[in-house]
């Protein structure tokens, strides 16, 4: 394995570790699990419920609906796992980013 790919790893873990990531990822699970007993176990007939799961990973689940059979499925888990690490690299650059320079105000 090359240290690109080393390294390339180890950015998506830390990025996928983070606990932003892992509060979104659990709310894409617990999503899923409501979506999950609403379709198969409260209600047997039509749903909406379905929808639910594109909505809490939009905008890029939504890129994947038109793929035929069951491939757009692909689309929530690649969107989980984009906007998680999205949100982890967000979070770390608006509070952990190093300040550069000096103190505020220095000439």
């Amino acid at each position: 394995m090359s240290s690109s790919s080393r390294s390339l790893s180890r950015a998506l873990r830390q990025h996928l570790l983070h606990p932003v990531a892992l509060a979104y990822l659990a709310l894409v699970t617990a999503v899923g699990i409501w979506v999950g007993v609403d379709t198969f176990i409260v209600r047997t007939e039509a749903s909406f419920a379905g929808v639910w799961l594109f909505m809490v990973t939009a905008p890029t689940s939504l890129l994947f609906v038109a793929l035929p059979g069951e491939l757009f499925w692909t689309g929530i888990i690649v969107g989980a796992l984009f906007q998680a690490c999205v949100l982890s690299a967000a979070y770390r650059w608006v509070f952990v980013r190093p300040t550069r320079g000096g103190r505020l105000g220095s000439v």
